[in-house]
């Protein structure tokens, strides 16, 4: 899920309150608490609820969770944030402003100028550059980049790239770069809005797989994103089409085909994405196969909601009668925000679906 964006001024005392919160929500064994925990706490990573409500939490498992749901590795991290704060910590700061190493940033600047020839030279003098990683916290991803990442311009820093992205891609690829920088890099190239909009993400994927990046490492990451010529791209550089790209895809007849053999966790994210774009069908054929419309999303898959409340928000109707008719949950809120698929739906401008979910009692029928 997105973490969660601290105040201008926070306070630690209140983060401490936050913690305590978790643990008695975790005590009285709410769904959101352990979707919390499962993704922010590493130990209880693809734990079921049960598992999580029987484990023993301390206030410094509580303090770890909530300082990772703020894009912090360690409570130590954030205190030090909090309390010391460095130029790195100006989350307020494009990430380009917040290095701290001059050599490091001056290779970002030319990459970002698209001087080609300056940047080759840079790298020449300074060949630890290909290899080296700046370390930004407070964010929900690019928490710890090469050089290389930032050819994605994802995070946004400046809106648009040089005309000449690819070839910079290429002098910062030819100049030695590790499978992780090659394999982060072309999800967040295949993820990206500004690569797209610019022309340049298809050229960008083929030139990171040229050089060894694994195309399935960012499939399932691309569909989430709604990114789906990317999709359709690394496909064609070797991605499998499993159950989660056919259901993002909208492939009927892929998904049927590769539900029998699917993974607990493909089926998962399978109904999200089907839920998320709209595919009744797909949504159905997963449904009755037995998954369940009150989980919450899967980790990496908008995992701070559930299927009604995507469906709801991306205004498709028939999926949402389809999934209270199956018995989703009404009243369950997300965990960002406390909101209803209902309030969900007014939010999208979708008013005769807050409707037909504001006339619904919890059990999925109509109000007297």
């Amino acid at each position: 899920m997105p973490v969660r964006r601290l105040p201008s001024n926070p306070n630690l005392d209140h983060l401490k309150y936050q913690a305590k919160d978790l643990l008695k929500d975790h005590a009285a064994c709410t769904q959101g608490a352990a979707q919390r925990i499962r993704e922010f706490h590493p130990r209880f990573a693809g734990a079921t609820d049960w598992k999580i409500f029987a484990a023993r939490l301390n206030l410094g498992d509580a303090q770890l969770a909530i300082a990772r749901e703020y894009g912090f590795p360690s409570w130590t991290r954030l205190k030090r944030h909090i309390e010391r704060p460095t130029l790195s910590d100006r989350l307020d700061l494009p990430h380009q402003l917040r290095i701290e190493d001059e050599v490091f940033r001056r290779a970002v600047d030319l990459l970002d100028g698209g001087e080609v020839s300056a940047l080759r030279a840079h790298l020449q003098r300074h060949p630890r550059l290909a290899h080296q990683r700046v370390v930004f916290e407070g964010g929900n991803y690019f928490r710890n980049p090469t050089l290389l990442e930032f050819v994605a311009e994802n995070p946004s820093r400046h809106g648009s790239l040089p005309a000449n992205i690819v070839e910079i891609a290429s002098v910062i690829l030819d100049a030695g770069t590790s499978q992780s920088a090659r394999n982060e890099a072309l999800m967040l190239v295949s993820t990206g809005s500004v690569p797209r909009e610019s022309g340049v993400q298809l050229a960008l994927i083929d030139v990171l797989c040229d050089h060894g990046a694994d195309p399935s490492t960012a499939a399932h990451a691309t569909a989430l994103h709604g990114e789906l010529e990317a999709l359709k791209a690394l496909i064609a550089r070797g991605a499998p089409i499993d159950l989660p790209a056919a259901a993002a895809l909208g492939d009927m007849e892929g998904a049927r085909r590769l539900l029998e053999t699917a993974s607990r966790e493909d089926r998962h994210l399978a109904l999200s994405l089907a839920a998320d774009f709209g595919y009744v069908e797909i949504v159905r054929l997963l449904l009755d196969a037995g998954e369940n419309p009150n989980r919450y999303n899967p980790v990496g898959g908008h995992s701070h909601t559930t299927p009604l409340h995507q469906a709801a928000g991306r205004g498709h109707e028939e999926v949402v009668r389809l999934l209270v008719k199956r018995g989703a949950r009404t009243d369950l809120k997300d965990i960002l925000w406390q909101a209803t698929p209902g309030d969900w739906a007014r939010h999208a401008g979708k008013p005769d679906i807050e409707a037909f979910l504001r006339g619904l009692d919890t059990g999925g029928k109509q109000k007297d």
